[in-house]
C-alpha cells in the first residue's frame, strides 16, 4: 500500500484525500496546519452565528464536482426556514432531506449580487438594463456607450489588467466599477497586474456577453440559462445549511472513515528531495517535529513556502519563488438590528432586508470592500435571522501592515465607522456583537515574479511523485471547483501511472475548463 501525504485539509487536500480512498489502495495523511478544515472555504463560529470567510457559491460548470457536493450533501427536497416563512417558491429534489429537520443538507439560493457606488445600487456584474441606465442618468450612459465604441475600434494590446477591462467594457464604466475595486483588492493599479486574472475571473464576460446574457433571459428557459450561463452570470447555487464549512468538515469525517488521518495543528516545515523524487516531509505539532518517508506527496501550501523548504534548489527557481506575491484578508463580523438600506427588489427576505448576499464597495473613500449579508446566505448561520442581520465586511490588505497590525477593537470600530458613512447602518447602537477573523495568503497575486512562473511549474513538475493542487499550491486564482479540479486530474494521473502533469497546471486556464461543460 503506497504512503501518502498530502499538505493541507482545504478543498484540493480533502478532495485529493477522499478520492483516493474511495479509488484505490492508499495509506493517507492529512497534515493540516491550522485548528480548522476548510482552509479559505472554513466556516466560523462565533456566539451563536456563522461566518463564511470570503463566500462561497456551490455551482461549477463541471459535473463531475457538482455530482460530487450532491453525494456528499444532499439537496433540500422541503423549504429552509425563510423559504417557509415567506412562502417562496424554491427548487426542491424529490426525496431529499428537510432542512428544518436535518443539517446534512445543501440549500438551493437565489443568486443576488449588486455593486454599491455612490450611494446607488447596480447589478454585479454590472448589467444594462433600463434600471442600470436610469439610475446613471443620461449624460453617464451616453458618456459609457461611445467609450465602449472607442474602446471597440482602438483595442488596446491585452498586456495588463488595465488593457483587458478597457477593451471589455470601455474606459468610463472600467473608472467606475473597475479601476478602484481591483486597486483596494489587490493593492496595485491594475496597469501593473497581469491579465490573465482578469481573464480567469470574468472568462468571456464584456458587453457582448451581457447583451448575450440578456438576450438569453429573454428566449431561453430557465435551465437552458443555467446550463449556457458563464459563472459570474448564475441565477442560483447550490449551499450547506451552516456554510462552506460544514462541506468540508463531512468530507474529513469521511476521509476518516475510510482510514485516512487528519492531523491537525501540524506545520509543515519542508519536504526532503532527492534526484527527481520527494521521499519524507517534516513537519511540526504539539508532540514535537518530524519526518517521515512517503511514496507520493500532494501540496496545496503556498508555492512560495514549499520551496523556501525544499532542499538544493537552484538560485533562480528560489527567487522566483521568494518572490511570488499574495493579499491577505480580514473580515469583520458585525451584527446588527437592522440595516438602513432598503430592499426595493421583488424579493422577499426574513425583516425585508436587502436580498443580496455580497454587496460590492467601489467607492475609493471607503477601505471596506465587500459586504456579505450572511442572512441571505443561509438563514441558518444566524442565530435570529428574523430579528438580527448578521454582516461579514471584506477588507484586503497585507499581513504586517497597519491595517493587518490594527487591534480587533480598533479595527471592528474602524468598520462601523465606514457603515455609518455610507449609510448602511444608523449609529453605533445597533451593533449588538463583532469578531475579526484574519486569513494569511487568501489571494495569490498577478504581478512581481508572477510573470516568471512557468520556471516554477516546470521545476515542481520534475517531482514525479510531488503534485501541485488547489489555490496556493498552484499559485492561481482559483474558485473552490478549480481546486477541487486539480485533485480530481492529479488522482486520476496516479491510478492511470501517467507522469506529466500538464492536465493538473491546465485547470483554470484560459484554453480549458471554463469553455465547455465537462461531463461526469
Amino acid at each position: 500500500m503506497k504512503k501518502v501525504f498530502i499538505i493541507g485539509a482545504g478543498p484540493a487536500g480533502l478532495t485529493a484525500a477522499y478520492e483516493l480512498l474511495k479509488r484505490g489502495e492508499f495509506d493517507v495523511t492529512i497534515l493540516e496546519k491550522t485548528d480548522r478544515i476548510g482552509g479559505i472555504s472554513q466556516t466560523v463560529r462565533h456566539g451563536g452565528n456563522r461566518m463564511d470567510i470570503g463566500g462561497h457559491r456551490f455551482f461549477s460548470k463541471d459535473q463531475r464536482v457538482m455530482k460530487w457536493w450532491a453525494d456528499m450533501m444532499p439537496l433540500q427536497g422541503a423549504p429552509s426556514f425563510d423559504d417557509k416563512t415567506l412562502n417562496r417558491e424554491v427548487s426542491l429534489t424529490e426525496g431529499g432531506p428537510d432542512p428544518e429537520k436535518e443539517d446534512r443538507v445543501m440549500l438551493v439560493r437565489n443568486r443576488v449580487s449588486r455593486i454599491y457606488y455612490q450611494h446607488h445600487f447596480f447589478d454585479y456584474p454590472i448589467s444594462l438594463k433600463w434600471e442600470t441606465l436610469k439610475t446613471m442618468g443620461f449624460a453617464t450612459t451616453m458618456k459609457v456607450g461611445f467609450s465602449f465604441l472607442k474602446a471597440t475600434l482602438m483595442k488596446k494590446p491585452n498586456d495588463n489588467l488595465e488593457n483587458y477591462y478597457i477593451n471589455s467594457f470601455g474606459k468610463k464604466l472600467y473608472g467606475m466599477f473597475f479601476e478602484g475595486y481591483t486597486e483596494k483588492l489587490w493593492g496595485r493599479h491594475p496597469s501593473e497586474i497581469d491579465a490573465s486574472w482578469g481573464k480567469q475571473r470574468t472568462k468571456e464576460l464584456s458587453i457582448f456577453g451581457i447583451l448575450k446574457d440578456m438576450l438569453g433571459k429573454v428566449f431561453l428557459t430557465k435551465e437552458q440559462r443555467q446550463k449556457q450561463v458563464q459563472t459570474s452570470l448564475i441565477e442560483e447555487f447550490r449551499y450547506p445549511k451552516f456554510g462552506p464549512g460544514q462541506l468540508w468538515e463531512t468530507v474529513a469525517d469521511e476521509i476518516q472513515k475510510l482510514g485516512g488521518k487528519v492531523i491537525m495543528e501540524s506545520e509543515v516545515l519542508g519536504v526532503v528531495t532527492e534526484g527527481d523524487r520527494v521521499t519524507a516531509v517534516t513537519y511540526k505539532d504539539a508532540h514535537g517535529q518530524h519526518t517521515e518517508n512517503a511514496d507520493l506527496f500532494f501540496s496545496s501550501m503556498p508555492v512560495k513556502d514549499l520551496v523556501a523548504g525544499m532542499n538544493d534548489v537552484p538560485a533562480d527557481i528560489a527567487r522566483v519563488a521568494e518572490g511570488l506575491p499574495y493579499r491577505d484578508f480580514v473580515t469583520v463580523g458585525l451584527l446588527v438590528d437592522k440595516l438602513e438600506l432598503k430592499n426595493e427588489t421583488k424579493l422577499k427576505t426574513l425583516g425585508n432586508i436587502v436580498p443580496d448576499c455580497w454587496i460590492y464597495v467601489q467607492d475609493t473613500g471607503v477601505k471596506l470592500g465587500r459586504i456579505q449579508i450572511f442572512n441571505n446566505w443561509s438563514p441558518y448561520l444566524v442565530a435570529d435571522p428574523e430579528n438580527t442581520v448578521w454582516v461579514g465586511l471584506e477588507y484586503f490588505c497585507n499581513e504586517g501592515d497597519d491595517f493587518w497590525n490594527m487591534s480587533e477593537e480598533d479595527c471592528v470600530a474602524m468598520a462601523i465607522r465606514e457603515l455609518i458613512s455610507m449609510g448602511v447602518i444608523r449609529d453605533a447602537s445597533c451593533v449588538r456583537d463583532s469578531h475579526r477573523e484574519r486569513i494569511q495568503k487568501a489571494y495569490p497575486a498577478y504581478f512581481d515574479t508572477y510573470d516568471e512562473m512557468d520556471k516554477l511549474v516546470s521545476y515542481l513538475s520534475g517531482f514525479e511523485n510531488l503534485y501541485c493542487v488547489g489555490r496556493n499550491g498552484q499559485h492561481r486564482y482559483n474558485n473552490m471547483d478549480h481546486s477541487m479540479a486539480t485533485s480530481f486530474e492529479a488522482v486520476d494521473n496516479i491510478l492511470a501511472g501517467v507522469t506529466d502533469k500538464t492536465n493538473i497546471w491546465n485547470v483554470n486556464t484560459e484554453q480549458e475548463y471554463h469553455e465547455e461543460k465537462k461531463e461526469a
